[in-house]
């Protein structure tokens, strides 16, 4: 009970490696992993732990305090990243404490048996055991030696399983908290908020395209907590301070009671491969940062602020993306409802055109109004770029990779972006032919992706297809091939596809 959802040392020890982890590693992890590369890493440090327990249980036929050996150091290990958790106390500690004393009583009962049975053993001698069987052939016998210490045994292990159930049952009454957190969410009803509507010429015909908005589950999730913040609507408060006319503190319920400004925002990761998945587009909903770091009153010098977020992660965002007329905003809602827990409640940062590394932060709780020499952010110390702004790209979704199409006129589509610039053309090329242009829709606004088809027409047989997209300001996506350290990938996303008979 002394573990919290958020103390586990087991989740401490995770985090620690995910922060020294050089940026290039956690960037093939990523590459390799996906979304499972956290589960993977707590899967290892457990497995890891139960070789060295059941190591200590060997050290332990050979003396009592053998298993120290392995109990110090892990405790020591699990103490020091519990003690680096962002906001750790003393109190943080305690989980490790309980757990050596644990380990210490726990093998000491399972092992007294084993080593009380060796004692009478080595005492035994060659009369007495001569013996034994005159005294086994008598009415009332004594359990030998080996009865008694598998008896005793299975009753010391019966009785730690017990408990250990017991335990397990109470931490699920101490991990209530983010069940409470996902009840109020759900009950949450926000007056400002509106239902998503896809605009007119937003979306282009074609099965099997990604959708114009992308639903709260399907949207990628990508942070550095192994156990997300649950933080209650009515405990979270966000300062922002720095180099600022005055502090601004505000409360959720001080949002909710403000004009919210709400839109369609497209977000993406810098570590998003060239025709990755990596991306999404949803309704969002919130309070126009520019709002408030104006009545903060910003200092002329100040060129950044340095976003941290519950559980310690920070993020350095140019003042430069927040003062103009993009729609970067403290996020409460996405796609018309209260924002998952997994996606920031809640209150969240976004910022159209940059990647979620410099911008998007989740749980966010201080903003400090900076300079960006005076700072260095989580990822930034892991040789990312410093202002992170958004490669123009596209990428195709029909036909997928090894898929097929029919032979004739076919109808190939995706998607293509350039975040608070705009898309104003896109082209395939089959075969490394000549580039043919496709047809886009046309959002009301440049800050999300846009949609596009080209019609081609294909032999039957095995082709290659390639997408480039144009942006408003006449850039033309490049097709040198970039990997996404330090600010980004390029290229052009070509996909293998076969053309059958109708």
């Amino acid at each position: 009970m002394a573990m919290t959802i958020r103390d586990s040392p087991v989740v401490a020890v995770a985090e620690l490696v995910i922060r020294l982890t050089p940026g290039p590693v956690a960037e093939k992890a990523i590459s390799i992993l996906g979304h499972r590369d956290k589960q993977v890493l707590v899967l290892i440090i457990l497995l890891l732990v139960s070789l060295l327990f059941a190591w200590a249980g060997r050290l332990a036929a050979r003396a009592w305090w053998a298993p120290l050996l392995v109990f110090v150091p892990l405790s020591v290990l699990g103490g020091v990243a519990a003690s680096m958790q962002h906001g750790a106390s003393a109190l943080d500690v305690l989980p490790v404490v309980v757990g050596f004393v644990t380990w210490l009583i726990s093998l000491s009962l399972l092992t007294e048996p084993l080593h009380r049975a060796r004692a009478a053993t080595s005492t035994t001698t060659p009369a007495t055991t001569a013996s034994a069987p005159a005294a086994a052939s008598g009415p009332a016998t004594e359990p030998t030696v080996p009865g008694r210490t598998r008896r005793s045994f299975l009753i010391r292990g019966g009785a730690i399983a017990a408990a250990s159930v017991a335990l397990g049952m109470a931490g699920r009454a101490v991990g209530r908290g983010r069940r409470h957190v996902e009840e109020t969410r759900r009950l949450l009803k926000l007056s400002g908020v509106t239902a998503p509507v896809v605009p007119p010429g937003a979306r282009l015909p074609l099965d099997d395209m990604s959708p114009w908005m992308t639903p709260a589950d399907d949207f990628y999730k990508i942070n550095t907590a192994i156990v997300v913040p649950a933080i209650e609507p009515v405990d979270w408060q966000l300062r922002i301070h720095g180099m600022v006319d005055r502090e601004v503190v505000l409360t959720y319920q001080d949002l909710v009671d403000r004009q919210l400004t709400e839109g369609w925002v497209t977000l993406n990761c810098v570590s998003n491969p060239v025709g990755g998945p990596l991306i999404g587009n949803a309704w969002w909903s919130g309070v126009r940062l520019a709002d408030l770091l104006r009545e903060a009153g910003v200092h002329p010098e100040a060129d950044a602020i340095l976003q941290t977020s519950d559980d310690g992660w920070t993020c350095g965002t140019p003042l430069s993306a927040l003062a103009d007329n993009r729609n970067a905003m403290l996020a409460l809602a996405m796609n018309g409802e209260p924002l998952p827990i997994d996606h920031g409640f809640p209150v969240r940062t976004l910022v159209p055109g940059l990647y979620g590394y410099v911008s998007a932060c989740k749980w966010v709780v201080d903003i400090e109004v900076t300079q960006f020499s005076q700072f260095s952010a989580y990822w930034t110390e892991r040789g990312w770029g410093e202002r992170g702004p958004v490669k123009l790209s596209s990428r195709i979704d029909v036909p997928s990779s090894g898929g097929e199409l029919s032979a004739g006129s076919a109808r190939i589509g995706g998607v293509a972006w350039a975040q608070h610039i705009g898309i104003e053309a896109v082209e395939v090329a089959l075969d490394g032919g000549d580039w043919q242009p496709a047809e886009i829709a046309h959002p009301p606004t440049d800050d999300t992706w846009v949609q596009w088809v080209a019609t081609v027409d294909v032999a039957e047989g095995d082709h290659v297809v390639r997408v480039r997209a144009t942006d408003k300001n006449g850039l033309v996506q490049t097709g040198v091939e970039r990997e996404v350290l330090p600010d980004g990938a390029t290229g052009w996303h070509s996909v293998d596809f076969t053309a059958t008979a109708s």
